[in-house]
């Protein structure tokens, strides 16, 4: 009897030994198939999208390329042809004194400008956005209309909404002034594009007012695609409502966060409309894409501009890469 067993278990261990290779081939198999199956994805991935990366070098790619090279040179409006190769004296030369876009301290103006527009504006917008959001996203009576309502100030274009909002804070018959002088709030009319410690904070307001509406569209949809047992779980434990918030709808209404935010960031680096509109060429409030337009166009000093449009892409492009970065790290737990 016992011979017998030990026989059996020697054929179930042999057939344990026989059934490994075979399992390991089948698994080798698997994998050697699904990595043929993500090459053919990824091969046809790229066809799709070889159209779109070649009307993109097109039409993105050439002018940037042009534009670096016009920054090389002494390139004017008036003699485009005859520009003459001065390598990166357009950026910073020294002859007796340092000279160039990166020596003018106008240029660092209006970079520190740009930066403080975009973090105080798109903070003041994720903010004010996803309160929006979560007071559309409630069931209350009429709360089609009032979503509707809301999106009228990002409908409107920029430059209109720019303008309405000129006369509404002129300093003369500006209904802004007439309000806070009829409620008390101030002695005397406020010059609010005209002085320079307001007029940044002004166009600061319109942007705020006209770009809200998309962080909440972007974050209300993201609240309605969110799971109802969560909520409900929370609310038969009797998690107050405010860390209901902070521990359950905002890491998961985060992804559309940042991407509301990316989309802002990057329209309030290159921000140029609202600005000229509301205070023109004024150092207090010029922006990176002011001075560049400032330089080529009044200035006519192509080389000059153009090295001013090129340093304004490189400073957007490194802040997208590490934003991106730094988002991809919080979301993917340091992966």
């Amino acid at each position: 009897m016992i011979t017998r067993q030990r026989a059996a278990t020697a054929d179930v261990a042999g057939d344990t030994r026989d059934a490994a290779p075979l399992e390991r081939q089948a698994d080798s198999l698997h994998r050697e198939r699904g990595t043929r199956v993500r090459r053919r994805r990824v091969r046809a991935a790229w066809l799709f999208l070889a159209p779109m990366l070649v009307v993109l070098a097109a039409v993105a790619g050439w002018p940037l390329v042009r534009t670096f090279w016009f920054s090389m040179t002494d390139a004017s409006l008036a003699s485009l042809e005859g520009a003459q190769f001065i390598g990166f004296e357009n950026y910073l030369v020294f002859d007796n004194g340092w000279y160039g876009i990166m020596a003018d301290p106008l240029w660092w103006q209006s970079v520190w400008n740009t930066l403080y527009f975009t973090v105080v504006s798109v903070a003041l917008e994720a903010m004010l956005g996803v309160i929006v959001a979560l007071v559309l996203n409630a069931r209350f009576r009429g709360r089609t209309l009032v979503r509707a309502a809301v999106l009228i100030p990002w409908a409107i274009p920029t430059v209109v909404s720019a303008k309405i909002w000129a006369w509404m804070l002129n300093d003369q018959f500006g209904i802004i002034n007439h309000v806070l002088l009829g409620l008390g709030l101030i002695d005397a009319p406020l010059s609010w594009t005209a002085d320079a410690s307001l007029s940044m904070w002004a166009v600061i307001i319109v942007d705020v007012w006209k770009a809200t509406p998309f962080v909440a569209l972007l974050v209300l949809a993201a609240l309605q695609m969110l799971p109802s047992d969560c909520y409900e779980a929370a609310k038969v434990d009797g998690i107050h409502p405010v860390r209901v918030f902070f521990r359950v709808t905002l890491p998961l209404i985060m992804p559309a966060l940042l991407v509301a935010i990316i989309f802002r960031a990057l329209d309030a680096l290159r921000v140029f409309d609202v600005i000229y509109v509301l205070t023109s060429n004024a150092s207090s409030t010029m922006t990176m894409s002011i001075y560049a337009r400032q330089q080529l166009v009044e200035f006519q000093d192509v080389g000059y501009g153009s090295a001013a449009s090129t340093l304004l892409f490189l400073i957007i492009a490194l802040i997208t890469v590490v934003y991106l970065y730094l988002g991809r790290r919080q979301l993917g737990g340091g992966s």
